[in-house]
Formats: structure tokens, C-alpha cells, sequence
């Protein structure tokens, strides 16, 4: 049996996502347990021309929500939640799961040869078929945003590590 693009896809982001909600949860933990507000997280950067934590973590739950709804052809709605709160964010990854898990499989079957056009802020939108996009635009993308959120919290100390990062094997 081949593999769907439902498989390739949704259920990839939502696992991912579901792994990022408790690493919210762990860096409130470390926070409240030294004695500092969560909140401080929030601004924390690798570098001074990266984005925040709280940047990447948005990000990575609308590369998902924009991934899942470009190669399934369907209507984005707004994003719910913010970039301002560990609260906010929640609502955010919570919003992208929902998102990703109500296209249904057969909403993504034969998208792999679907076209998908990715607008650029400046210059031409890119051209793919629903398969490369997927691999070569959606998937590293987000992957990208995740992993940053993951090395900034584990910057900063709150108790991480690979299987964290993994989440339950099944």
C-alpha cells in the first residue's frame, strides 16, 4: 500500500503539533517552578535577525493549516489564538489540529499531481505539484518553525529531549 497524501501530511503536522502543545506546557512548568513569568519565552530569539519563539511557533501552526488547505483545495478560515500568550498560542496549534484533522482523507486524495502555486512577498509564486510542494516547500518549512521553537526552549533550559521532540511511539 502506497502512501497517502493524507498520511504524508495531516496526520504528520497534527502529530507534530500535539508534541509542540506539551512542550508549551513543560516551558510553563520550568517557568513557575524558578519563579518566573512564562511569558518571557515568548521573546526569545537564537539569534537577533530570527524570529521568536512565539513567531515560530505561529508560523509552524499556519504553514500547517496553509499546507493541508492549498493541496486539499479547500477554504483557510482565520487563524484563532495569538503569538502573545502561552494561552494564545495554545488556541493557535489547538485551531491548526482542528483544521488539519477536519479535511478529511479523501478531501487530499489525488493531490499529489494536483497543481499548488505558493504567492512570494517579492518576485514570482512558486509552481509545484501537490507532491513536491509538500516535500520540497510545506514539510521542511515546517519542520523548520518547530525544531527553532524546540532549540529555544531547550536554550532556555526547560527539560526537553529527543523523545519530546518525537512524541509517542505507536
Amino acid at each position: 500500500m502506497s502512501l497517502s497524501m493524507y498520511a504524508a501530511s495531516a496526520e504528520i503536522y497534527a502529530r507534530m503539533l500535539r508534541n509542540l502543545l506539551i512542550w508549551l506546557d513543560k516551558a510553563e512548568s520550568h517557568a513557575q517552578s524558578r519563579g518566573f513569568e512564562s511569558a518571557a519565552f515568548l521573546s526569545m530569539k537564537l539569534s537577533p535577525d530570527m524570529l521568536t519563539l512565539g513567531t515560530q511557533v505561529a508560523i509552524a501552526s499556519e504553514v500547517a493549516r496553509l499546507g493541508v488547505a492549498r493541496l486539499g483545495a479547500v477554504e483557510l478560515p482565520p487563524a484563532q489564538g495569538s503569538d502573545e500568550s502561552f494561552d494564545g498560542l495554545r488556541v493557535r496549534v489547538r485551531d491548526a489540529i482542528d483544521f488539519v484533522e477536519g479535511v478529511s482523507p479523501n478531501q487530499l486524495a489525488g493531490s499529489a499531481e494536483r497543481p499548488v502555486v505558493v504567492p512570494q512577498r517579492h518576485g514570482d509564486p512558486l509552481h509545484f505539484t501537490g507532491q513536491t510542494f509538500l516535500q520540497q516547500w510545506s514539510l521542511p518549512n515546517f519542520f523548520f518553525h518547530v525544531t527553532m521553537a524546540y532549540a529555544l526552549l531547550r536554550q532556555a533550559g526547560v527539560e526537553l529531549g529527543k523523545t519530546d521532540y518525537l512524541g509517542a511511539m505507536i
